[in-house]
């Protein structure tokens, strides 16, 4: 699941939605076709649109397994489509997002419901890129097409990725008709990834980092006007502030965020902040941002 450009099974999530075009009209399961019965080069716009991580793209080339070019024929349409499953399969994933965070909590929490193949990776909340997780759909995709239903099962919704990463992950899930459970948290339970309630959390979820900056450079204009400084001169900056954030929600001790920060300014330009400047910072930040309290009504 490479979400900087388009990847080599794009085609299947444009297929896994019927051609809106009515020259077209291709059902799920074929290639778009001309208006002059031949298997065309590119998906039509208005199909290829339908997946959201596909909506800014130009084209979708179709693949050569498709014969563009050649006469059209409609190609049966997935197993999965119209047909009852038969058996249930579930499939966990199991992150950590830095080399340190134990997987036992979350290993065990998908143990205690049956769950015996795991997909687990330690890799940044922030990677694009994540090769279990990818492995994980993909086997799920595999195995619904066999006629079996298959739910991809995760600790907690924040263990995935957040904003459209997490919306694209539903619509992946969502063509191979593969459901999603979650066993803690907000969405706790499962969730057919098509339904509203993943849909307005990949979007809240996408608005929060934005949420949290906005928040942070209100205060240090805030501050700036009274003569305050956030955390030392020369020392922090506005991205390191960020990346402390992100990582406290992490759960990571103040002496874990400062060995992964550098000072880009400054005479100690290269060196790690002190732990001590996390906290002053931190505390400064949350000081800063807080809301303050109504006053009582006379």
């Amino acid at each position: 699941m490479n979400h900087s450009g388009l990847v080599s099974d794009d085609f299947k999530r444009v297929e896994a939605h019927d051609c809106p075009m009515s020259t077209c009209a291709a059902p799920t399961g074929s290639a778009c076709r001309t208006g002059k019965g031949k298997v065309a080069i590119q998906y039509h716009t208005a199909r290829f649109r339908l997946v959201p991580q596909l909506t800014k793209t130009l084209s979708v080339p179709t693949p050569a397994v498709r014969k563009p070019g050649s006469m059209w024929t409609e190609l049966p349409r997935p197993v999965s489509v119209g047909t009852a499953p038969v058996g249930h399969v579930r499939l966990g994933y199991a992150p950590a997002s830095t080399a340190r965070q134990s997987l036992d909590a979350q290993l065990d929490s998908l143990a205690e419901i049956g769950v015996t193949r795991v997909f687990s990776e330690k890799i940044s909340t922030r990677a694009t890129m994540r090769p279990e997780l990818d492995a994980a759909v993909k086997l799920a995709g595999e195995i619904r097409s066999s006629g079996v239903a298959v739910t991809l099962v995760v600790h907690e919704h924040k263990r995935l990725s957040s904003g459209i990463e997490l919306a694209m992950l539903a619509e992946e899930l969502k063509a191979s008709d593969v459901g999603l459970e979650f066993l803690t948290g907000e969405l706790k339970g499962s969730h057919d990834p098509s339904g509203i309630v993943l849909t307005v959390l990949a979007a809240m979820s996408g608005t929060e980092r934005e949420y949290i900056r906005d928040r942070t450079l209100e205060g240090h204009e805030s501050a700036r006007k009274r003569g305050k400084t956030i955390g030392g001169a020369g020392v922090t900056d506005n991205d390191m502030l960020f990346t402390a954030l992100r990582l406290r929600d992490e759960e990571l001790s103040l002496r874990d965020i400062a060995a992964r920060l550098v000072i880009s300014k400054g005479a100690k330009k290269g060196q790690r902040p002190s732990p001590a400047t996390i906290m002053r910072m931190l505390r400064e930040h949350d000081e800063q941002t807080a809301t303050p309290p109504l006053e009582p009504r006379a």
